[in-house]
């Protein structure tokens, strides 16, 4: 997901386009094209801007005229799209073939100020990070509380985004100390109904390359077939850890970097991120052991306004709008409202 309060830092100006709603199961498939604008990072290489074969379209409309979006997750069961608010820790739920999405968890729920990361998992929990804390795991059935992990000591902390594995372990960012937490099943098992403490798994403190003071690093993080992607927004990198070795290495990117990055989808062998500051949603080619990944297509586009998580849905892309800029924890200013999540055409 996003480092919200400093990913100012990275930001350019977007100004906000209007879009015409369509509802969350039926993406229109005749959408007017769009022109992208012209990318403004390194992380996107002249050749592969597309503009005409792509297009943003609404696909729903949040209740709350102060969401400031930044999580997206996938029901794989349902079909239901969670989404959460950075700065109320609020969680709105989009059902298919509606155009507005309800509130599933209120602002402030079980004291969680700001929600960004979310993730569903197999059992039919709801993961919700807490930049400030940890994580909140729920069961969607009946919204309850099931269990909280925190991060240890007092030291600054952000957790950001997660990922689930096949086996239910989920792994977390930190964006601040560089590391990626752990909870297994059996850990989930032994906190339930109560808290515990979040264990570190990997620490690549070491791996990554020298920053700003202040400036975050690690952000959206993805998981398949033994193996995690992570990327550092600042340096617009991407490193893969082996899951059976403990392996942390840097994969080679070629034909643009991921400056900006913030969520990342991986499905089969192809890595969705999306690009916040510069409005920019990328797709890559990875090769066979994703040790390297070739930039296949970009679209920059203001439209997409501080794009912050995005998830695959009926070979689509929703795309979570955050508007941070906009009277958000990334510049003054008014949004426009209702904030959306939309779909991505042509990428």
């Amino acid at each position: 997901m996003s480092r919200s309060i400093q990913r100012r830092t990275f930001l350019t100006g977007a100004a906000a386009l209007a879009v015409a709603a369509t509802a969350v199961g039926a993406p229109p498939a005749t959408a007017a094209p769009r022109a992208s604008a012209a990318a403004t990072s390194t992380a996107v290489s002249a050749a592969a801007s597309t503009a005409a074969s792509t297009a943003v379209s609404t696909a729903f409309e949040l209740p709350d005229d102060r969401a400031y979006p930044e999580g997206i997750a996938a029901d794989p069961r349902t079909g239901d799209l969670y989404v959460g608010s950075y700065t109320t820790g609020a969680v709105y739920r989009a059902t298919p073939g509606r155009r507005t999405a309800e509130v599933f968890l209120p602002a402030g729920a079980d004291g969680r100020s700001t929600a960004n990361g979310l993730k569903v998992d197999r059992a039919g929990r709801l993961w919700v990070t807490d930049s400030t804390s940890g994580v909140d795991v729920y069961d969607l059935r009946t919204r309850a509380l099931l269990a909280r992990f925190d991060v240890p000591g007092n030291a600054p902390r952000f957790v950001n985004d997660l990922a689930v594995t096949a086996d239910g372990t989920v792994y977390l960012t930190d964006s601040v100390r560089e590391v990626v937490y752990r909870v297994t099943p059996a850990q989930l098992a032994a906190a339930r109904g109560g808290r515990a403490t979040l264990t570190t798994a990997y620490d690549l403190s070491g791996v990554v390359a020298p920053h700003p003071s202040g400036a975050y690093t690690l952000n959206g993080i993805a998981a398949q077939d033994g193996y995690l992607l992570t990327v550092d927004m600042t340096a617009g990198a991407l490193y893969r850890v082996d899951l059976a070795t403990g392996d942390i290495r840097q994969v080679a990117l070629s034909g643009g970097d991921l400056a900006n990055g913030d969520g990342l989808e991986l499905v089969g062998g192809r890595l969705w991120a999306a690009l916040n500051g510069t409005n920019t949603i990328t797709r890559w080619r990875l090769s066979a052991n994703a040790t390297a990944a070739r930039l296949e297509k970009s679209v920059t586009d203001p439209a997409l306004q501080i794009p912050t998580t995005l998830v695959r849905r009926n070979g689509r892309t929703l795309v979570v709008r955050s508007q941070f800029d906009k009277g958000g924890p990334m510049g003054p200013g008014t949004p426009e409202t209702p904030f959306t999540v939309a779909w991505v055409h042509g990428i």
